[in-house]
């Protein structure tokens, strides 16, 4: 079975976030299976900055509802985009 690798962007809800404990605390409640990969701070505008992170776990897990489940309840965390998936 092939493993997925997703591209996900986290915008955080306000310019004030610190977005390296946001990172830590994404990795702590990652669904089990799935490993958190490269990630990157990427400037969106107007001094916002986006949480950019690939992620990758076995194809039979499904898509990345669960992943974004999990991020979605974390404070500061105002909006998960999937921004790509392909097949390792």
């Amino acid at each position: 079975m092939a493993r997925v690798v997703m591209t996900l962007r986290i915008m955080p809800e306000d310019v004030d976030v610190d977005l390296e404990a946001l990172l830590e605390e994404i990795r702590r409640r990652m669904p089990e299976g799935t490993d958190v990969r490269a990630t990157e701070i990427v400037p969106v505008a107007f001094g916002l900055k986006a949480l950019r992170m690939n992620v990758a776990r076995e194809e039979s897990m499904g898509g990345p509802d669960d992943i974004e489940a999990a991020i979605s309840v974390i404070k500061g965390v105002g909006q998960i985009e999937v921004e790509r998936v392909s097949r390792m």
